[in-house]
């Protein structure tokens, strides 16, 4: 935006300098040639003087050249261009008789006076000729004058317009430079906080922070905001409602199933005939698919609570990781224990600040992935402790003086997830491939969720290491 704000204030600026420019080239050359035809006009009052000059023919004995007396006009002339001025007599035939020899001969037709411009080392010179009847009879008489404007107009134009306009467009960008630096200050860093936010952050921004120019445009942002707030809070609220209500009737199913199974089980045990076993069966999927059910709302639900905008709003609180791992760790025990699951904990003192029921939420789904696929007689272990990270500003890069922070982790040796599918098991409804067992792809979703209202996210790694490779799955999250 600032680079395209630049390129457009310096072509709108470097178009009129430009056009100045071109203009006072013009004017100068048309002032070159005023000065040029003054300078001519000059040359031809001049001529008739340089003529009458000629007071007698020439007194030594075999000469040619003409006695001369010079009019005060003419020889003020000379003295004053000394080296850039002369003259030169000829006869009728062109023969040099007096003056400057450098000067070529010019043989006018008429007596009228006639213009030439010649090359002399490096030098222009404008020469006015003319056929006139002189007291040593007639003659050609030439004066030559190397101050013509018009050879100096390229050095004029040079010193006098390109280079000063040059500078002045080099001055104009470094000035722009700055101003636009410091006037678009406050719209670089609205933009930099638009795009510092999160894709759920919808909160209105300020206009009074924004420059006038902007505030319309600011204006018609949080409307747009309001708006699709409005829309995704719907949904939520819709989500929310709709897991809220159905965990009521799927719990009381559940707990008819339940019963059913239990019976089932009991008649089974009791040798009862084929048709119990097959309905025993048969009650045993609809458990299996009223757990599957119930686990969804309750799912669905935690996933519309884990929304960053739905937790910015309740305020952040002092968490102990320790207590908050062993208050998990007996919650998931009797599923381990039916499977043979080694479920250990290994905490150390630590504390964040954060929101403790979406870190409770996260590390149940954490732990309940972990104990749900890791097969039977497998280890799932539960840490959190501090981890240290680089030096702060003040320490000097001191490795004695670190910064440290806070982790959770479950880690298990169960069949682990290959790091290209990483990024895609925590999306929604994503299951990996192969996956045994049976779930909704929401476990890690709603934890990376949660992961990012605490401005953090999930890490996952292999698990332990044994002789045959990496084993295993470890989920961390960094606070």
């Amino acid at each position: 935006m600032k680079s395209g704000l630049q390129r457009r204030l310096l072509l709108l600026l470097l178009v009129p300098l430009g056009i100045f420019a071109l203009v006072s080239v013009y004017f100068d050359y048309q002032t070159a040639g005023n000065v040029a035809l003054q300078k001519d006009q000059q040359l031809a009052r001049l001529i008739p003087l340089l003529a009458d000059s000629v007071v007698g023919p020439g007194i030594t004995p075999g000469g040619r050249e003409p006695l001369l007396l010079l009019a005060p006009p003419v020889d003020d002339f000379l003295k004053g261009r000394i080296g850039s001025a002369g003259f030169r007599i000829s006869d009728v035939q062109g023969e040099f008789m007096a003056g400057e020899e450098w000067i070529p001969e010019l043989l006018p037709a008429t007596h009228e006076t006639e213009f030439h411009s010649i090359e002399h080392k490096g030098v222009t010179y404008r020469i006015a000729a003319q056929r006139a009847n002189t007291a040593a009879g007639e003659l050609i008489v030439q004066l030559a004058d190397g101050s013509d404007p018009r050879q100096q107009w390229v050095r004029s134009v040079l010193l006098k317009v390109i280079l000063p306009n040059l500078i002045l467009v080099m001055a104009a960008g470094f000035a722009l430079n700055w101003a636009v630096t410091r006037a678009l200050k406050p719209l670089i860093e609205l933009k930099d906080a638009v795009e510092r936010r999160s894709p759920r952050d919808l909160s209105a921004i300020d206009p009074q922070t924004t420059p006038a120019e902007v505030q319309p445009l600011v204006s018609a942002l949080n409307r747009l905001f309001s708006l699709v707030n409005d829309q995704a809070e719907g949904q939520r609220r819709f989500v929310a409602d709709a897991a809220h209500q159905l965990r009521t009737p799927l719990a009381g199913l559940q707990a008819q199933v339940e019963a059913w199974a239990q019976a089932a089980r009991v008649a089974q045990a009791a040798g009862s005939d084929g048709a119990v076993t097959l309905s025993a069966e048969k009650i045993t999927k609809l458990r299996n698919a009223t757990r599957r059910t119930s686990q969804l709302a309750n799912q669905l639900l935690a996933l519309s609570r884990a929304d960053a905008t739905a937790a910015a709003a309740q305020p952040m609180q002092r968490v102990d990781l320790k207590d908050l791992c062993e208050s998990i760790l007996p919650l998931h025990l009797d599923a381990a224990a039916r499977k043979g699951i080694d479920l250990g904990l290994e905490a150390e003192p630590a504390q964040t600040t954060g929101y403790e029921w979406l870190l409770r939420e996260l590390l149940g789904n954490l732990v309940d992935n972990a104990v749900k696929y890791t097969p039977a007689g497998g280890t799932v272990t539960l840490r959190c402790g501090l981890s240290a990270g680089t030096p702060p500003p003040d320490a000097g890069g001191d490795p004695e003086h670190p910064r440290w922070g806070v982790f959770l982790e479950v880690e298990d040796d169960g069949p682990g997830i290959a790091p290209d599918e990483r990024a895609k098991a925590l999306q929604r409804f994503y299951r990996v491939q192969g996956t045994e067992g049976e779930g909704n792809g929401l476990g890690l979703a709603i934890a990376s969720e949660i992961a990012r209202v605490h401005h953090s996210q999930l890490e996952l790694g292999d698990g332990g290491t044994e002789a045959s490779g990496p084993r295993g799955l470890r989920v961390r999250l960094s606070l």
